[in-house]
């Protein structure tokens, strides 16, 4: 019986239910402060870690935040929906336009702390792109803020000799990103290859992406190929898994 396994739920999971359901019926919106531990250990007769669990729980979820000395508050972030398959049509770029312009629909994205640089190729990323370890690559670090919020970072990876004095290598790439340039050199990208797994974020990733206590990150990592299976590029990127839904849309 559903009532029976509710029952047998450890208090703290109850308790978080309660909230969570209260918040998809509109009882607590965006922004609204949710009961504090004493409001929960009265209403519900627990002990005050349980009330903090019950709270934790919806942290962990991203369904609320934390705010030093204020309380716990229901997001007000509107979580984005990443198109994975869309946003890397050549229609998309080829034309011009950014891999987020379908995606952001008038939110305001801005992209900072970018840094172009060139480094040897670390072991992990040489393998991918078919280089000897230590070889010269172009390495792009950016992260993108959506209407106010860090969202993800991201670190690219593309072979020096094939992007030398290009404006791969200059901070403002241009009209359709790198993905425009490459193509520009002969280099268009005609298949890509997601790899994605999750953990606990590092004390400056959930810094720089400003994460609420619990939240882990998403880790996508992304090769770019050309013709004839050429990899030109390695994307890692590092999302706040709260502020995303990934939506995968293609036929049977």
């Amino acid at each position: 019986m559903a009532t029976e396994g509710a029952k047998r739920q450890p208090k703290y999971q109850r308790i978080a239910d309660a909230l969570r359901d209260a918040i998809q019926v509109g009882r607590y919106g965006p922004g609204d402060r949710l009961p504090g531990e004493n409001d929960l250990m009265a209403d519900h007769g627990v002990a005050r870690m349980t009330a903090r669990q019950a709270l934790g729980l919806l942290q962990n979820e991203g369904i609320a935040e934390s705010r030093q000395g204020a309380g716990v508050f229901v997001r007000s972030f509107r979580p984005l929906r990443r198109r994975g398959i869309t946003r890397l049509a050549q229609s998309q770029w080829g034309e011009g336009r950014s891999v987020w312009a379908a995606e952001t629909g008038g939110r305001v994205l801005v992209v900072d702390n970018v840094r172009v640089t060139e480094e040897p190729v670390p072991d992990r990323v040489a393998g991918v792109l078919g280089m000897e370890p230590g070889s010269p690559v172009c390495v792009r670090r950016r992260r993108f803020v959506l209407d106010g919020k860090p969202v993800l970072l991201a670190t690219s990876y593309l072979p020096a000799s094939l992007v030398a004095g290009s404006a791969v290598t200059r901070e403002d790439t241009g009209p359709g990103g790198v993905y425009a340039r490459l193509a520009e050199l002969g280099f268009k990208p005609v298949h890509f290859r997601e790899e994605i797994r999750s953990r606990m974020p590092s004390k400056a990733e959930a810094d720089d992406l400003q994460l609420s206590t619990g939240t882990p990150v998403m880790l996508i990592c992304r090769t770019a190929f050309a013709d004839e299976g050429r990899p030109v590029e390695v994307n890692e990127m590092t999302l706040d898994s709260a502020s995303y839904v990934l939506e995968y849309d293609f036929d049977a």
